[in-house]
């Protein structure tokens, strides 16, 4: 998916997100190819209505703070591999790696 939207040249409207479009867009692909390619990549069957804004904005509130979550979840992880004891829910896990390493600099 990502290589297709570094790779989709420049079809109407579409404008990459590092040029100021909107992440996590890519352009439909169906038809594309000499008319090859005969399903978009999301949503292949039209199967999801669309999404009014406030939808979407509770779509991308949902998803900002699940990726929080699971940053501070690997970060305890990180934690308790290098200094044992510091998550008291991980240290009572027997067999529980120890990491001797710099954590930021693997």
């Amino acid at each position: 998916l990502e290589s297709y939207g570094e790779g989709a040249g420049n079809p109407a409207g579409y404008v990459h997100y590092t040029k100021g479009g909107k992440p996590g867009y890519y352009p439909p692909i169906k038809g594309r190819v000499g008319g090859q390619i005969q399903f978009n990549l999301y949503d292949p069957f039209n199967w999801f209505p669309e999404q009014g804004a406030e939808s979407k904005a509770r779509g991308l509130k949902s998803e900002i703070l699940n990726g929080r979550a699971a940053m501070i979840g690997i970060m305890g992880f990180c934690s308790e591999a290098k200094v044992p004891g510091s998550v008291p829910f991980l240290h009572g896990i027997e067999g529980f790696p120890h990491y001797d390493g710099n954590v930021m600099i693997p």
